[in-house]
């Protein structure tokens, strides 16, 4: 059985990582207004691997006997001045939510749940490489400025990207 506080932690992050997805699918959105493929592709991946996040915690928290309370999701940011603006908050999120599983697993940590430490593992590993990915788009972006056939060609190269679905834990 999963402890009280740690499923109220489990239950905070879940709202995290589904707020994540709303977030990524209205930046989705953005893109599509810029008629930017490649871009949004590339959330249309991000949008689905925040969604299986939160389901990996939420089907966790079921099999420790838990119960899920799923909150209000906040309104997201609807627009940005450029998808360099966009992808500055990406990362700047990315990085919140890195800190949020950090604070998930001093709880774990507290409460000498160690199965709980270890199936949060993963998501720790993931935040790396989620960082890791907007950071080197990120770059990118700051590289082209204001070079239209540059952001085309990086459109182009984030069309390529494909979702997996992720074993989580």
């Amino acid at each position: 059985m999963i402890n009280e506080k740690l499923e109220k932690a489990f239950n905070d992050q879940i709202n995290k990582e589904l707020y994540s997805e709303y977030l990524y699918l209205s930046m989705q959105a953005y893109f599509e207004r810029l008629n930017l493929k490649g871009f949004v592709n590339w959330f249309t991946v991000q949008v689905q691997e925040e969604h299986a996040h939160a389901m990996g915690m939420f089907n966790y928290v079921h099999e420790r006997g838990g119960r899920v309370e799923l909150e209000t999701i906040d309104k997201p940011e609807t627009n940005w001045e450029s998808p360099l603006a966009c992808f500055e908050q990406v990362l700047e999120h990315e990085e919140y939510v890195t800190s949020r599983i950090n604070a998930l697993m001093d709880v774990a940590d507290e409460v000498k749940d160690r199965a709980a430490l270890s199936f949060l593992d993963w998501y720790l590993k993931e935040q790396v490489e989620e960082e890791s990915n907007v950071g080197g788009v990120l770059a990118t972006l700051k590289l082209i400025g204001n070079d239209a056939n540059a952001l085309l060609l990086l459109d182009k190269e984030l069309a390529t990207r494909t979702f997996v679905a992720p074993v989580i834990g």
